[in-house]
């Protein structure tokens, strides 16, 4: 049985332990949209993915597609930005998982959304560089629910369409009080 290896680029948005050892990654990538991959091995000390693993990370990967799951094998990991700073500031941090969130709950898996992963980046790019704030939690909202075509009341937009909005979002708001 041949096992194709496909290549994306894009940014870790959850990471969640499967077992010991494993771990499955979320990927928000502009050729997959949400991809789910398994890292086995990944939280070994000597692991090939040591370090290259963490949220928001921004990286270039290989994966083979299964057959029977939306889990499939991660075989590659060259990151190409760590958004250290990002990382290091507890409010920057909740609200780049909050967008994570928010696109995990709108978006299905393994559906490219080019304009998504593009809002995404420019979304962590500008917490990176200018720090969190309420507008930037409605302006990300706003421009997901357009791109969506729900209308321009994103948060009704986004209520309307979906039912609910991350329970993160009213923590993430109240960071800004």
């Amino acid at each position: 049985m041949v096992c194709l290896v496909e290549s994306a680029r894009g940014t870790i948005i959850r990471l969640t332990k499967l077992s010991d050892t494993s771990l499955i990654i979320l990927w928000m990538s502009e050729e997959e949209g949400l991809l789910k991959t398994v890292a086995k091995g990944a939280r070994r000390p000597k692991s090939a993915f040591a370090g290259r693993l963490d949220l928001f990370v921004d990286a270039g990967f290989q994966w083979s597609r299964s057959r029977s799951s939306d889990l499939h094998g991660l075989r590659e990991v060259a990151v190409t930005d760590y958004r250290e700073p990002l990382r290091g500031n507890y409010r920057d941090s909740v609200v780049a998982a909050y967008f994570g969130q928010l696109l995990e709950m709108v978006l299905e898996l393994n559906h490219a959304e080019p304009e998504i992963f593009a809002l995404l980046q420019r979304g962590l790019a500008y917490l990176t560089e200018e720090g969190g704030s309420r507008k930037a939690v409605l302006h990300f909202e706003k421009e997901v629910a357009r791109l969506l075509g729900l209308g321009d009341g994103a948060q009704r937009g986004i209520l309307n369409a979906y039912g609910k909005l991350p329970a993160s979002r009213e923590h993430c708001l109240d960071l800004f009080i």
